[in-house]
């Protein structure tokens, strides 16, 4: 089999890097190597960075109708080579076929609402905010952005919640991405230059943390957007934030899912399957933590049990499978050290998928579903981001003791309830801490249009990515006031000390 060389993307060339050192990217589902991406140099690093300086002047210039043209053309070729790049992601990252699909339609649904532009990027205006001054507010670009994307959706995350906002807003982005996923983003690039996109205004490189500490302190770079752990978050944060830049981390989490007695229960299981397993649990918006109402909770746990038995375990590319691999051998073993951990800390296994094999696929990385019950605070397992398919069932009394247990998580992406109940489900989302909320949704991002809530330990910045925020963090506001001189004013003797600034004047 043919190992690709990959190559990196600035000034609108694909360029071979001068590095010695290059990155295996596998197919998970098979353990073989299919690419070698480089590790890029400082120097190329910082040539990304030269490449997006350089085009910003002028694509900042371009109206922003003539933007969206170019993001409507990149929309239809997303759409023409849907199937090529959902076998793409499911190839490179192990995602099987729906869920890799999925990932590319969460391209689509960013640059969809990045045809919004016209109407987003609108200013606000008052006349005669004193007598004679007109005030007009307008948002422009800001520059160079960089995007830092992690290996699990490496469509959506790179070329759906970083690009298209970004450079419809008038800048110019250098994407590092994750050098275990890196072919999905590059090759949506390449349909990003089918559409028109101006050299420089999209840039792609794949290296290490050391080189890509550059956009952190780069005076170039003007704002960082980042997905990953929480303790690189706080790091980028910090030391971006301290630069003068604008900075959006979305970190980890660990939500939990809080299951009352009067939950539709089967459907309820079959939600939790869903959430749990899907994406083999490399999800930031994953529900490893059941909390079970403990009248139901033995019920639920056969149901979940039953269910997960049901997933069939296969190659990520073939149709017919519902669990895919994890994204490396490293991984597997680390979602493994952290079952065993829970053994050891007390947690009772219920459904063990350590020794998952799938036959025809013996060196791929696969873990089976994973079920941990009994799991309390005081284990980590239940507390720490696993990112695999494993499940931990946590048992309370009632409503409160769940939602306080709940509220006590550092981490607050997303949190869920399952309820038939209309006065439980109000107030857990009026009093979770969780920043996306699902009342009988297992999985409850919501779309595009609206932003990636992420609060406490799981989001670190002021503007979310999507939705309105995306826009605000995109741009920044420039207030304009301005006053015309009639025959009389040009010959007045004085000028008001504030000079038309206090609204309704002086008098």
């Amino acid at each position: 089999m043919d190992v690709k060389k990959l190559k990196f993307l600035a000034g609108g060339q694909w360029i071979e890097s001068k590095t010695e050192k290059y990155m295996d990217v596998y197919n998970p589902s098979t353990g073989e190597v299919i690419a070698k991406t480089p590790c890029c140099t400082k120097e190329e690093v910082e040539y990304a960075v030269q490449c997006a300086k350089k085009a910003f002047p002028a694509w900042s210039d371009t109206p922003v109708m003539k933007r969206i043209q170019i993001v409507y053309k990149f929309r239809e070729l997303l759409v023409e080579h849907m199937d090529e790049l959902t076998e793409l992601c499911a190839r490179e990252e192990g995602k099987v076929w729906a869920e890799a699909k999925g990932d590319i339609l969460k391209v689509k649904e960013p640059v969809e609402l990045a045809l919004s532009a016209p109407s987003l990027l609108m200013g606000e205006s008052i006349r005669d905010t004193s007598s004679g001054y007109d005030t007009t507010l307008y948002r422009e670009p800001v520059g160079v952005f960089a995007g830092i994307a992690p290996f699990n959706f490496p469509g959506m995350i790179p070329m759906g919640w970083m690009t298209p906002m970004c450079i419809v807003c008038g800048n110019t982005i250098v994407i590092k991405a994750a050098s275990m996923t890196p072919m999905t983003c590059m090759r949506i690039a390449e349909l990003w230059a089918e559409a028109g996109i101006p050299d420089g205004v999209i840039n792609i490189v794949t290296c290490s943390r050391h080189e890509a500490e550059i956009f952190l302190e780069h005076p170039d770079v003007k704002g960082v957007t980042f997905v990953g752990s929480t303790s690189v978050g706080k790091h980028i944060y910090a030391t971006a934030a301290g630069n003068g830049k604008r900075v959006q981390c979305l970190c980890e989490a660990k939500n939990h899912g809080l299951v009352l007695e009067d939950a539709a229960l089967e459907r309820s299981a079959r939600g939790i399957i869903n959430s749990s397993f899907g994406c083999a649990g490399e999800r930031c918006m994953a529900l490893p933590v059941i909390v079970a109402q403990e009248s139901i909770a033995d019920k639920l746990v056969e149901y979940i049990v039953k269910f997960a038995k049901e997933l069939k375990i296969g190659p990520a590319y073939e149709k017919d499978s519902q669990l895919g691999p994890v994204v490396s051998a490293e991984h597997k073993q680390s979602v493994i050290n952290w079952i065993n951990k829970g053994l050891e800390e007390g947690a009772t296994m219920v459904l063990d998928g350590r020794d998952t094999v799938v036959p025809g696929y013996e060196k791929g990385f696969y873990i089976g579903p994973t079920i941990l019950d009994n799991v309390t605070e005081e284990m980590t397992v239940g507390t720490r981001e696993i990112f695999g398919p494993v499940l931990c069932i946590k048992r309370v009394k009632d409503f409160e003791e769940g939602l306080a247990l709940m509220n006590r998580n550092p981490f607050a992406n997303g949190s869920v309830i399952f309820t038939q109940s209309g006065y439980y489900g109000r107030e857990f989302a009026k009093r979770t801490d969780g920043g996306m909320v699902g009342v009988n949704v297992g999985i409850p991002v919501p779309v595009g249009v609206f932003p990636f809530t992420g609060h406490k330990q799981s989001f670190f910045g002021d503007l979310h990515c999507l939705g309105k925020d995306g826009f605000r963090f995109y741009t920044e506001t420039k207030a304009v006031t301005t006053k015309w001189f009639d025959e009389a004013e040009m010959k007045a003797k004085s000028v008001d000390t504030w000079d038309g600034s206090v609204g309704g004047d002086l008098k």
